[in-house]
């Protein structure tokens, strides 16, 4: 993979980073629920954050990262992606971020395989662990939210 390829991988992420952030804060707005206004909010920073340091990584300002490795439950792969709209019940806008972040996951390790270059591939792994973590944090919530008489 070139480095213009590269570069253009990481501004395709970074504008996945700002829809989620703008999502994210479009739902935090718009429900009524405290809980689910500070998740969502939580969300929105972690995307913003996880932006600039796409940012950093393609400009070569981040070289030495890494995201720790979560247990990956399968719990995204079992929902159906809800279609998005502002009139979701909590546990449908879960699923949709949930099954946001499944894809992101997805899309980083079909890189990081697909990449000849031992830098590269180590970048798209760490960020496929990144959105795994995001996927094991929303699944919990999902979980909690779509069977509270589970918990």
């Amino acid at each position: 993979m070139d480095p213009k390829e590269f570069e253009r991988i990481m501004d395709m992420a970074i504008a996945d980073e700002i829809e989620a952030f703008e999502f994210y804060t479009q739902v935090a707005e718009a429900t009524a629920s405290a809980t689910m206004k500070r998740i969502f909010r939580e969300l929105a920073e972690e995307e913003a954050g996880h932006k600039v340091a796409l940012e950093k990584i393609r400009d070569k300002e981040l070289q030495n990262f890494s995201f720790p490795a979560v247990t990956d439950y399968g719990v995204s792969e079992t929902v159906e992606m809800p279609k998005c709209s502002m009139d979701m019940k909590p546990a449908d806008a879960i699923a949709l971020a949930m099954k946001k972040e499944e894809q992101g996951v997805k899309m980083y390790t079909g890189l990081a395989n697909a990449a000849t270059d031992p830098e590269h591939k180590s970048v798209f792994m760490s960020l496929a662990r990144m959105e795994a973590g995001h996927k094991a944090k929303l699944e919990d919530l999902y979980n909690q939210t779509a069977f509270p008489e589970c918990w």
